[in-house]
């Protein structure tokens, strides 16, 4: 290929950087993304119960609403929540107390301003404003601003978000419309009595507030006979009402779940849940998320548009017939339900739109299940001086993220606000199920985390704030506590040692507090003479103005219980035919007597026991289809489903009765999880999962069945044969699982302890190592499919962690003499510990790697309990030598022959 000439290069050249630059010059268009390491994140708050939104009132203590109705206040100088007051509220389907918002003049007239489903009978909704003073919600002070009827027999969309751009008031609404029977199409049932499951009766409504965002103007005497409201000009409907309700800025939303008005444009943008739909589109099917901008009130295309304003057919729920798409520059509404404008203003695109499968317009945002939400666009003049501020980097940027993929974005828009590219934000935070995002008025950027599960209370669920440092970059606070519950009187040993500055020489202090007492020092002890949970926040501060927190809760009034497993038996190995015994200890100081329907004794073959850490960790050990618990909890399936309570689907536990002991359904289910799917627990469809493998998708559908198995239940003593493994390989494990849980006492919750013995296959790969200093072959044709250690030299080793050398008579170790030779010697707990165990290794030289492996047999001197084993390799006479490459080691006990590979 010719080089271009110069001139076409440097045309080429221009073209190029004038094309991405339709915006005026910034430079943060070209700067790096600021290290990650000045983004301070800080837990303000954890353990909420279902988080809905937050206001961020001028003293910095934060509003946090909740759906069943709490409204929650952080006390920003305490670090402290609590509850204030409780509304109310129908919390049935996704309806519940949604929004709050606080008035822009809070500081003289005191108000906030809730949106909620009212409870009792009444199918409607309050738009309703309160006076809080201090932390006290005055409840005889509401004034409802507007009422907005609702149905509530069918499941879902109440959206329900409030936010204030220069004295307006904004609130989205979700179009409330049956989301289940909808046949694979978009909710257009015309039938008659179907006006529930018509979205033409609601989103494309002219004359319904439904499916919008709604922009009025509260008005301060709104009493009497004065308005509450009023209409703000640029509404999209006349303030007549004429051609629909005059309240209405934009139209054509299913979910408008999360929004934010451009402080600057006033441009709305907002993420619009989407459907699950059969309908062929561009990408997959119609069923896309949407990131959308309004630049100006109008209609975004929904029930009838998606995405780029890709058509749905028009679907005759009657005869099941698709019919003709409508065009997006002259939509109309012929729905015998429509109340409102036959005539819709023509259809406005996405911003940004995604479905199920990779995106190739917008790759970053991922696969699977989706909820998009809007952020604000953040602008660097707004926070002059402010200490927290974002660099430049991200001035006019658009904060975006999804709910279900857990990823942040910040999208770049040119100068008329069209998308130019996207980039992920705070990656490394990783928050769980993020809800709200809002910058406070120091530059801090409060993010609210939803948690885990639907319609649940989330340990996971909580307030984080997130500072940046500019030059000196705020310490990190972090909190070890040696125990967390215990019985009163309770000490307690505080540590903030894991707190860290990325600043070097940076000398720290450490300020505690609990309640209204402080200490300070990089570790304290207290003691906590009553019952009752103690919240602890630990201030790391470095001397340069930076600072950072954590907090935690202490409970006193119900200490674990101990659970214990004794046996004679090794603790770590199983051989062919050999025994178990255990015996059972429970002891709790306040059970005093230890009932055995609160005891659980388990006992496990996992084919696959390399990941013993994992199946443990995920506090399921019963089931032997650990696997599938592993896909799911790497999947979006809880975002729908949790293992006990009904969801947005069904329970786990549900699924697993429903299908108890019928292995033919193993196929059929896993196929619905990859091709998605309805009917079988109403008509709300499941997404589909394209990408998953059936063996994946068979292995999540075992595991879920398997949630019901019992076990035969094991007595507290008593002794197992080891024979579930012969024949199935080396890769195999036993699990013998005792658990506890307690009554709980003095107003703390049951708490539960367990004990386990995991037991492995004494043949252990040396590339399989806890840690060292070696270097690993991996298996290939060259190697004959062995993978090995190699690289070993003068004091090189290897560390095998907490293994029991009980009963062990000898280890077998299966070594290649390429090298110069040396010796092998097993230390207990640390390089320079007792040697339990050594063998000499000749020298030599070989041409075919995959050859000249031999057996050594290392003896071993009676050892007791768990420990460390650190395998040193060593010749003093070849220092810069290797000395010879190691496969595998076999601990033998007696009379029982070790196997080959």
């Amino acid at each position: 290929m010719k080089p271009l000439p110069i001139v076409l290069l440097l045309a080429t050249l221009w073209f190029s950087l004038t094309s991405q630059r339709s915006a005026p010059y910034r430079a943060n268009q070209w700067a790096e993304a600021p290290d990650s390491s000045r983004f301070t994140a800080m837990q303000l708050v954890q353990g909420l119960d279902e988080p809905m939104g937050m206001g961020i009132l001028p003293n910095n203590n934060v509003l946090i609403i909740e759906r069943k109705g709490a409204v929650r206040l952080y006390d920003a100088e305490l670090k402290q929540v609590k509850t204030i007051a409780h509304i109310n509220v129908f919390s049935g389907i996704e309806d519940g107390l949604l929004g709050v918002a606080v008035d822009p003049d809070y500081s003289k007239n005191n108000w906030i301003y809730l949106y909620y489903g009212v409870g009792g009978d009444a199918w409607v909704s309050h738009l309703a404003r309160y006076e809080l003073k201090g932390d006290q919600l005055i409840q005889s002070s509401k004034k409802v601003l507007l009422e907005i009827p609702t149905q509530r027999k069918y499941c879902c969309h109440s959206a329900g978000y409030l936010t204030f751009s220069n004295g307006l008031l904004y609130l989205s609404t979700g179009d409330n419309t049956n989301a289940e029977e909808i046949e694979g199409h978009n909710p257009t049932d015309e039938r008659p009595g179907r006006e529930l499951s018509d979205d033409q009766a609601s989103t494309a409504n002219s004359n319904d507030l439904r499916g919008k965002i709604l922009r009025i103007k509260p008005e301060p005497n709104g009493t009497g006979d004065a308005p509450a409201y009023t209409i703000p000009d640029g509404n999209l409907f006349p303030k007549d009402g004429s051609k629909g309700r005059p309240e209405i800025y934009v139209m054509g939303c299913r979910n408008p779940f999360r929004m934010s008005v451009d402080p600057k444009n006033g441009f709305v943008y907002w993420g619009d849940v989407g459907p699950d739909t059969h309908v062929p589109a561009e990408e997959g099917t119609l069923s896309y998320d949407e990131i959308n901008q309004a630049r100006r009130p109008g209609f975004f295309g929904y029930p009838y548009f998606l995405g780029n304003n890709e058509a749905f057919p028009k679907y005759d729920f009657a005869t099941k017939q698709e019919g003709p798409k409508q065009d997006p520059q002259h939509p109309v509404n012929n729905s015998p339900h429509n109340t409102g404008l036959r005539e819709l203003p023509p259809a406005q695109p996405a911003l940004i739109w995604y479905g199920k499968q990779a995106s190739r317009r917008f790759p970053l945002v991922g696969k699977g299940g989706a909820s998009a939400m809007a952020g604000p666009v953040y602008y660097r003049d707004q926070f002059a001086g402010a200490k927290y501020r974002l660099p430049d980097y991200y001035d006019g940027k658009l904060l975006i993220y999804d709910w279900i993929r857990r990823w942040m974005m910040a999208v770049t828009l040119d100068k008329e606000g069209n998308y130019v590219s996207m980039e992920p934000f705070l990656s490394h935070l990783k928050p769980v199920a993020p809800m709200d995002m809002q910058f406070n008025r120091d530059g801090s950027l409060y993010i609210l985390a939803y948690g885990t599960n639907w319609f649940a209370n989330n340990t996971d669920a909580g307030l984080i704030r997130v500072e940046y440092s500019e030059g000196n970059r705020n310490p990190v606070a972090d909190i070890r506590v040696d125990k967390r519950y215990g019985a009163a009187p309770m000490a307690v040993a505080l540590s903030a040692a894991g707190s860290k500055d990325y600043d070097p020489g940076d000398q720290l202090t450490y300020t505690w507090q609990i309640g209204t007492k402080k200490w300070t020092g990089q570790t304290v002890s207290t003691s906590f003479a009553k019952p009752g949970v103690y919240p602890v926040t630990l201030t790391v501060t470095d001397g340069h103005g930076g600072q950072g927190s954590a907090t935690t809760t202490i409970h006193v009034g119900n200490t674990p219980p101990r659970v214990q497993i004794s046996t004679t038996a090794n603790r770590s190995f199983y051989w062919d035919n050999t025994k178990l015994d255990y015996r059972i200890t429970i002891r709790d100081p306040e059970d005093k007597t230890i009932d055995p329907a609160r005891t659980t004794v388990s006992f496990t073959y996992l084919p696959y026991g390399k990941d013993i850490a994992s199946v443990l960790s995920g506090g399921h050990t019963t089931t032997a289809h650990w696997q599938g618990e592993k896909l799911i909890a790497a999947s979006d399936c809880k975002s729908c489903h949790a293992i006990e309570k009904a969801s947005i689907g069904p329970s786990f536990r549900a699924i697993s009765a429903r299908y108890l002991r019928k292995p033919e359904s193993v196929e059929p289910l896993a196929q619905k999880i990859i091709k998605g799917g309805s009917g079988v627990w109403g008509n709300y469809a499941m997404s589909a999962h394209p990408d998953l493998s059936a063996q994946d998708a068979q292995e999540m559908v075992r595991y879920i069945l398997a949630l019901n198995e019992q076990p035969k239940p094991l007595p507290q003593q008593g002794t197992l044969t080891l024979k579930d493994h012969m024949g199935k390989g080396n890769e195999g494990a036993y699990v013998l699982l005792a658990s506890y849980q307690d009554k709980g006492a003095q107003g703390i919750e049951p708490l539960s302890s367990r004990d386990y013995i995991a037991l492995r296959n004494p043949l252990i790969q040396l590339e399989d190592n806890d840690r060292g200093n070696v270097g690993v072959v991996i298996a290939t044709a060259s190697t004959g499919f062995i993978s090995y250690i190699r690289k070993i030299y003068n004091n090189s080793f290897v560390v095998f962690n907490q293994l029991d050398l009980a009963q062990v008579d000898q280890i077998r170790f299966r070594v290649q003499s390429q090298g110069a030779g040396g010796r092998i010697a097993v230390h207990l707990d640390s390089l320079q510990g007792p040697v339990v165990s050594e063998v000499a290794v000749p020298g030599g030289k070989i041409n075919d790697l995959k050859t000249g492996w031999t057996d050594l047999i290392a003896p071993v001197k009676p050892t007791v309990g768990l420990h460390d084993l650190y395998f040193v390799f060593t010749n003093p006479d070849a220092v810069r030598k290797e000395l010879f490459h190691v496969d595998y080691l076999y601990f033998e006990p007696k009379a029982n022959r070790a196997p080959t590979k």
